[in-house]
Parts: C-alpha cells; structure tokens; sequence
C-alpha cells in the first residue's frame, strides 16, 4: 500500500529523483520516491536485445567521465567501463565523406564553435543560427550535428545557454547499460511505482500530494519531472506556481531518438565508426557501426526531422534509415540490417521529449526552475543544471543539491 505520511516526496525516478532520493534516505530521512512509470530511470532506460546484449534506448555516454559521478557509482555496482574513443571523435567512414572535405567540414565547424562562443560574450542573447556562415557549404551538417546534441534545430538554440555548458570532452560508456546503473542506484529507496502526481497542494501547513494511487502528507516535496511536463502543468500547483511554468516554457525538450539495428556481416567495418549518410541538409541520420563491438548500428535522429518520424511511429524510422543507407552502400544492404528497438522519447507521455535546450533569450531559466518555493517545494533534473543540462550527470548534480538544501531546512539553523 502507498505510504501515505512522510517527511519527504520526490516526484519523479530519473535520474535526479534517484539521486535525491539516496541522499535524502542516507542521511535518515523518512522519504518516498514516487514513479509514474511501471519502472525507475526515467530517460536512462536499458533493455536487452534478442542477442543478450544491453542497449541504451535513452543517455547511453558518461560525459565529461573522468568527473562524472555515475562512473564509479557503476564500478561500485561492479559494471564494466568502455573507455574507447567514440565515433565523432574519430574520421568518418570515408565512403561518401573523403577525408580532405571531412577536414573542410571540421574547419568549418570550429569556425562556427568560435562564433558562438564570442557571440556569448555580450549581452543580447540571440538564436545560434546566426552564427553560421550564408555561404558555407557545410551549414546544413552542422545543423544536423546540433540536432543530435540539442535535439533542435540551430535557430532554436539559446548561444548563451549553449556557451554555459562545460564539457571535458571524455566520453566514456557503461558496458551493461547506462539506465541500468542509474535504476540500481535506488536500491533500498522506498518507491512507489505507477504512481502519477498529479497535484500538489502547497496551502496548508503540510503539502498534500494527490496521486493516482492516493494522496500523500510530506512536509517537503523535491519535484525532479521533465520541464516539459511542468510547462505544460501535467502537475497542477496549489496555489499556482506561474514563474515555473514559464522558466519551464523556455527550456522544451529537444528530440533525440536512437534507433538500434541488427547487421549481418558488422566485422566488415572498424568498432566505432560513424556514417552520415547525407553531408549536405539537417535532416539526416547518424549512423554508428559496431557499437561497443557489436553486430549493431546504432542510428541517431534528432530535432525536427526526429519529430517528423516519430508521427510516422516506429516504423518510419527504420524505412528512414533504410533508405539512406541503400543511398551509400547500395541497394543490397538493405538485406543485411533488421531493426531491433527504438522508443519514441517525443510521444512518451512521461518525458516528451529527450532533453532540454534554452530558446534564445531565456537562458537564465534555468536558474528560475531549480529556485526552492517556501523552502517547502524543490526543484531538480537536468533542465534545471546551469553547466551539465540535457546529461545524466546533470540530473544527478541538481538532485543532490535539492536533498541537500531539504536536508539543511529540516535541520535548521546551526
């Protein structure tokens, strides 16, 4: 049965509510983790393929590693760490891309990273798009390398928030699944699973939190959903929290869908190396052979074209992905790949979307979401980090942070 009185709720079991949860429980805490899915890990999900090998459908890459908090997290649980070099950090295969134009296109693109980082610099934010050069060729590979990284296209993106993100360029990924390191971390939570929020009632001396299972009494609540669910008020404030919708309004979850691939005959290509099968638009795929080793390829569809695909369901991906990689190798190929699985993170009705961007002009939201209400009502997840938004290790930052700060209150001034 759904406790029904405790010090502490944590709505929401991704990463960050995971994260704050554990710390919340570590430190004696009466808390209780409160899941609207059927299962923990939020847009961290493992699964397993036909073949027994686990497939990250959502954050698949320990990003900026070597400070990342989830990798000894991982060795601590006894997973294994594959530290090889990843696919954008290595020559593209070479078929449809020769090298001297791959050098023109990295050319180009530190040209465009240089423009925005200066463009950062002064006051007026402004959409990244205007960075890029009218004339240069390589305009539309850029923007569907920002696609995959933002989930949206370049004139979406906040230059400012974009120039706020720190990364070390260590990438790192976790050999028995990202979102099954992140699930195990709740070991010893109290959770309660299939449990949606659907409002929170902040007028009385405690807060009532009304569930699909029941309605909870806690003295602090750590909210930890996706800013696209806050923005569009999928958990009604009582009284109404309109500086949160808004600050969320201004972080939209970007599209960015991983579709996994069976391939006959993988060993003809290296570990690791990235096709893109059109150089010259956006809406192209990115095509990731032998992941980890595997007989796989893993293919990445992000911003507009992602959501393009995601009303076509599962399907229009794979007939998507078929299509440009016949254009490269060949109509044969086509008998060589069978889809294995791919989750459509857009029309999941718990995320809706895979991780969050700055519009331009609306940087400093962030900061806005993450403030605590009443030091009764807190904020976490990736939207609300300043510097590792749209990570894991980002989600898991924030959570601690609003354990910390519930941790502090509740045991007042020192």
């Amino acid at each position: 049965m759904l406790e029904s009185d405790v010090e502490v709720v944590v709505v929401g079991g991704g990463a960050a509510g995971i994260a704050a949860a554990r710390r919340l429980i570590d430190a004696g805490i009466r808390a209780l983790l409160v899941e609207a899915r059927a299962r923990l890990g939020g847009r961290a999900w493992t699964v397993t393929d036909p073949s027994g090998f686990a497939i990250d459908l959502g954050c698949g890459w320990l990003h900026s590693a070597e400070h990342n908090p989830w990798g000894p997290i991982a060795l601590e649980q006894g997973a294994s760490i594959d530290k090889s070099t990843p696919p954008w950090a290595r020559p593209s295969l070479e078929r449809n891309f020769p090298g001297p134009q791959q050098e023109e296109y990295q050319r180009a693109i530190g040209v465009f990273f240089a423009r925005l980082e200066s463009a950062a610099q002064s006051e007026q934010d402004m959409p990244a798009s205007a960075m890029l050069d009218p004339g240069c060729r390589w305009n539309g590979l850029i923007g569907a390398v920002f696609s995959y990284i933002s989930g949206a296209e370049l004139d979406r993106l906040s230059v400012k928030d974009f120039d706020r993100y720190e990364d070390t360029g260590v990438n790192w990924r976790v050999v028995e699944g990202y979102g099954t390191i992140i699930a195990a971390h709740a070991s010893g939570v109290p959770v309660a699973l299939d449990c949606r929020v659907d409002r929170i009632d902040h007028s009385g001396s405690r807060l009532r939190i009304e569930t699909t299972q029941g309605v909870i009494a806690a003295d602090q609540a750590i909210v930890t959903v996706p800013s696209a669910l806050i923005a569009a008020e999928t958990i009604a404030f009582t009284p109404a929290l309109p500086e949160k919708i808004a600050a969320a309004a201004g972080l939209p979850l970007g599209f960015d869908d991983k579709l996994f691939i069976a391939l006959d005959g993988a060993e003809e290509f290296d570990r690791d190396v990235r096709v893109f099968a059109r150089t010259d638009r956006t809406g192209t795929g990115a095509y990731q052979f032998r992941p980890l080793g595997r007989p796989h390829i893993e293919a990445y569809f992000g911003g507009a074209l992602a959501a393009e695909l995601e009303a076509g369901g599962e399907a229009a991906f794979f007939d998507f992905a078929v299509a440009e990689l016949t254009g490269v190798f060949g109509s044969a190929f086509a008998r060589r790949i069978k889809p294995i699985q791919i989750h459509l993170w857009g029309s999941d009705p718990f995320a809706r979307g895979s991780y969050s961007f700055a519009l331009p002009g609306f940087a400093d939201c962030r900061q806005a979401l993450a403030q605590p209400v009443d030091n009764r009502l807190f904020f976490a997840g990736e939207a609300c980090s300043i510097h590792d938004f749209s990570t894991a290790h980002g989600g898991y930052h924030t959570g601690v942070l609003a354990a910390q700060e519930v941790i502090a209150v509740r045991r007042g001034p020192k």
